[in-house]
């Protein structure tokens, strides 16, 4: 398949769903996404648990910048070391700002949760662009996705403050890139090895969502852990495989060398 087919292939799938985001009503922060099954205050810290399992996107996001500041991007594209260090921030200011939300949640606190997610999830984007679609695209989209990114919560917060609470936006931005990266997974000639780290990061983000869908439920069978806490551990699992893939991969070329017997591994 050719290059020309395949960016066909995202282009139409991107204006489908952008298609279909349209045509759906507005949709309003429900209220009661902030009431969580598990509330414990332990230590004098409210909601305990969700915001200690903030803690890992932290800790993976300072692990992840760390590799990147010292150049070791062996898994990678030092094309792209830009959107591998973005996604890692992201990551990194994730687990400050979903500390800071758990610990008074509101659609106010909320929004300093959902912008530093906006990064990480652009910025992962626009890496698997360039990874398999074209370099040079991956690092052209790399700003303007993490501002159309960051806009989708601002206009989110506005739309909620005028009383037209409006999530489509803010659900395109955070769906559009799993749903396009397993497209490209699928139609795209890779440039790195493992594409295995990918499809199980996005596994673990389905898993992560149907976690956060059960928080109650979880919570009452395993009482120890709620939907919502193993859904930050689960999402900082994901973050924590692409470092490991950052590590792990190389290129596709030296893979089909050494299985010629060129080079040896």
């Amino acid at each position: 398949m050719n290059r020309s087919v395949r960016s066909f292939i995202v282009l139409f799938t991107i204006i489908a769903l952008i298609a279909v985001f349209t045509l759906v009503p507005k949709i309003p922060q429900d209220l009661n996404y902030h009431d969580f099954g598990d509330q414990k205050q332990i230590l004098g810290i409210p909601n305990f648990w969700n915001v200690m399992t903030s803690l890992p996107f932290l800790i993976v996001g300072l692990m992840g910048m760390r590799q990147i500041m010292i150049n070791r991007l062996d898994g990678g594209l030092p094309q792209l070391r830009s959107a591998y260090l973005m996604f890692f921030i992201g990551v990194g200011l994730t687990g400050l700002g979903s500390g800071y939300y758990h610990l008074n949640p509101d659609n106010g606190t909320l929004v300093w949760d959902r912008l530093p997610m906006t990064i990480a999830f652009m910025a992962l984007f626009s890496a698997i662009v360039g990874e398999f679609l074209s370099i040079e695209w991956g690092r052209r989209l790399l700003y303007p996705l993490i501002l159309i990114g960051m806009a989708s919560v601002i206009y989110w917060h506005w739309s909620e403050q005028q009383g037209l609470g409006d999530l489509r936006f803010y659900g395109l931005v955070q769906f559009l890139p799993m749903l396009l990266i397993p497209v490209m997974l699928v139609f795209c000639q890779p440039r790195l090895s493992g594409n295995g780290y990918l499809w199980g990061i996005v596994g673990i983000y389905v898993a992560a969502k149907l976690a956060e869908a059960g928080d109650a439920v979880i919570y009452e069978h395993l009482r120890f852990l709620s939907g919502h806490s193993l859904k930050h551990l689960l999402a900082a699992g994901g973050a924590g495989l692409f470092l490991i893939a950052l590590q792990k991969r190389v290129p596709v070329q030296q893979v089909v060398k050494s299985e010629t017997g060129v080079i040896a591994k």
